[in-house]
């Protein structure tokens, strides 16, 4: 099974490329008078890059929330980072002229690290077993985000509307290799980190006593590798807008699968959350619909009925 797996995800991985609506003549990709170098190079190309990296960094930042919230329902955006990243978006597409709408990533990244440090100041006054608490935190200012988000929709013109919605829906239309560099520095960023902290990390998965008694600083750990996720799936949504679910999905399919501890899942969650959101791309820019269809849309089809799936299962135990 895990073969097959593999097998499957570097299938996925070596035809993404070369797969959508527009023909792909293989033998042009290296001529650069031709179409296809310019459309394999500066569209398909790194489109899959950014769709890898993403989904490793939202499947990474999952497993990581489930270990630190000891809550199997928790993702990367439970702490209001995405809904920050898109308040600040939607407030950039509002009041900002359109010769500067460009700087929209850059508001995104504002928005998402603005709420990051928000929490962090509220999180001082916690102590390591309250946890939970910055939890609770996070979902009241989503909820506070979401509030001024509407304000915004309803001062914003038809065009403007749409660009929000647009942002809201996620989308990977990346042209060149500009976006590449910050999407992959952020998930092997995260991904050095979280190793870093494995051994902790399986230990306060564990139990917060005993990874106490380990000597484990408990509260350090945890706002460490809390700082970094929601550093890093900032980052991730400035640039592809935030896409859901992935978080959720994956790290839960691979604890079916592997049956191991969280310290040894770190790399399969990461490399198959990046296979995922490269999986649902080629599905979303390849259904033969006038546009292709949102990233977002294709993963909460998947993940929707999961997060479902979950909830029954936890009520039956």
């Amino acid at each position: 099974m895990k073969l097959f797996m593999l097998l499957l995800a570097l299938i996925i991985l070596a035809i993404s490329p070369f797969i959508g609506e527009t023909p792909l003549n293989v033998r042009k990709i290296l001529d650069p008078d031709a179409m296809e170098y310019l459309l394999f190079w500066d569209l398909r190309l790194p489109r899959v890059i950014v769709a890898f990296a993403s989904g490793a960094i939202l499947a990474l930042g999952g497993l990581v929330f489930q270990a630190v919230f000891r809550n199997a329902l928790t993702t990367p955006f439970t702490l209001g980072i995405s809904s920050g990243a898109t308040l600040a978006t939607a407030f950039a597409i509002v009041f900002l002229p359109t010769s500067l709408l460009a700087l929209s990533p850059f508001f995104s990244f504002l928005g998402a690290f603005a709420t990051v440090l928000l929490l962090f100041i509220f999180a001082r006054t916690l102590t390591a077993m309250q946890t939970n608490a910055l939890l609770l935190i996070g979902v009241a200012l989503s909820f506070f985000y979401s509030a001024a988000l509407m304000v915004l929709f309803y001062i914003s013109d038809l065009q403007q509307s749409y660009s929000i919605l647009r942002f809201t829906m996620g989308s990977l239309n990346i042209v060149g290799f500009n976006n590449v560099t910050p999407v992959m520095i952020a998930a092997l960023g995260l991904l050095a980190v979280v190793l870093r902290y494995k051994q902790e990390l399986r230990l306060i998965l564990t139990s917060y006593e005993n990874a106490f008694l380990k000597g484990v600083e408990i509260k350090k750990v945890n706002l460490i590798l809390l700082f970094f996720v929601s550093l890093s799936v900032g980052v991730s949504v400035s640039i592809v807008g935030p896409i859901g679910f992935v978080g959720l999905v994956i790290p839960h399919v691979i604890k079916l699968l592997s049956k191991k501890s969280s310290d040894k899942l770190i790399l399969p969650v990461f490399f198959y959350g990046g296979v995922f959101l490269v999986a649902c791309d080629l599905i979303g820019r390849n259904l033969g619909t006038v546009s292709e269809v949102p990233i977002g849309v294709v993963t909460s089809f998947v993940g929707g009925p999961f997060f479902i799936y979950l909830i029954l299962k936890g009520k039956q135990r």
